[in-house]
C-alpha cells in the first residue's frame, strides 16, 4: 500500500511538473508573439512612393524589388535586409534612390520583422535575376548584423558588404562599407575600429535611414531624413562603382 502511495505521489509530482514547464513555454512564447506584434510601421509617405513608383515595384510574397528605369539594363542587384522590428517597406524610399542609380533592389519581408530568422534569404534571390553580374549585400542595424553573419559563410556569392546603422561580425571581412550617423547612440563605435571604409553622416541617427518614425533609444538627428538618405546613397553608388 504504502509503495503504491509513494508511485502515486512521483506521478503527481511529475505531472505538476510538466504542467509547469508547459505553461512557462506557453507563457514564452505568447510573450513573443505580443513582443513581435510591437513594430515599428512605415510612414504614410511610403505608400504615396510605391503608388508614384508601382511601374517600377514589384511585391512578391517575400521581398519587393525596385527596378532601375526602363532603359538601364541594370547587372548590379542590391539585397537589403531590414532592421530588426521595423516594417519592410520602410525602406523603399532609401532603394527607390538606389534604384534609381541603376541598381535592382531587392528587399526582404523577414519573419516577424526579425532578420535572425532567415539570416539565408539571399539564397532565395539569386536564381531569380540570371542577368546580374553583381550582387552586393545590405542591411540596417540587425539586418545589417545578419547579412554580415551570411557573409562569413557565402563571400563567394557576394561582392561587398553594406552596412548601415551596424558593424561587421568578423573584423577581417574583406569589400565592407559601414554609413552611420554621428547621433547615432544605439552603436558600438569600438567595434569600427578594424573596419577600413567607414563613413560618418554628420547630424544623421540610427533610424533615418529608414521611413518608420523616431525609433526608441535613438539620437536626435540634426539633419532630415531625406538629407540622410541622400548622402547613404551616395556613397553606397562609390562603394559598388
Amino acid at each position: 500500500m504504502r509503495k503504491f502511495s509513494s508511485q502515486s505521489k512521483a506521478i503527481k509530482i511529475v505531472k505538476s511538473l510538466l504542467f509547469g514547464i508547459i505553461l512557462i513555454l506557453i507563457l514564452a512564447i505568447g510573450g513573443f508573439y505580443i513582443y513581435t506584434l510591437d513594430y515599428y510601421r512605415a510612414s504614410e509617405d511610403v505608400n504615396e512612393l510605391m503608388q508614384e513608383a508601382e511601374n517600377r515595384i514589384e511585391v512578391l510574397k517575400n521581398t519587393t524589388v525596385i527596378y532601375p528605369s526602363k532603359d538601364n539594363d541594370a547587372h548590379t542587384g542590391i539585397i537589403f535586409y531590414p532592421g530588426g522590428k521595423v516594417e519592410a517597406v520602410a525602406y523603399l524610399p532609401l532603394l527607390k534612390q538606389l534604384s534609381d542609380q541603376g541598381y535592382t533592389c531587392v528587399l526582404v519581408k523577414m519573419p516577424m520583422n526579425l532578420a535572425v530568422f532567415d539570416v539565408n534569404a539571399a539564397d532565395k534571390i539569386y536564381g531569380d535575376f540570371p542577368q546580374m553580374e553583381r550582387w552586393y549585400l545590405a542591411g540596417h542595424s540587425l539586418g545589417g548584423a545578419m547579412a554580415s553573419s551570411y557573409m562569413e559563410d557565402n563571400s563567394e556569392k557576394v561582392d561587398g558588404l553594406i552596412l548601415l546603422g551596424a558593424y561587421p561580425l568578423n573584423e577581417k571581412e574583406e569589400n565592407v562599407l559601414v554609413v552611420y550617423g554621428s547621433e547615432d547612440i544605439m552603436l558600438d563605435l569600438a567595434k569600427l575600429e578594424t573596419t577600413e571604409k567607414v563613413v560618418e553622416i554628420v547630424g544623421g541617427n540610427h533610424a533615418y535611414f529608414g521611413n518608420y518614425g523616431e525609433q526608441e533609444g535613438d539620437g536626435t538627428a540634426v539633419i532630415s531624413r531625406s538629407e540622410q538618405q541622400a548622402i547613404a546613397v551616395k556613397e553606397i553608388a562609390e562603394f559598388i562603382k
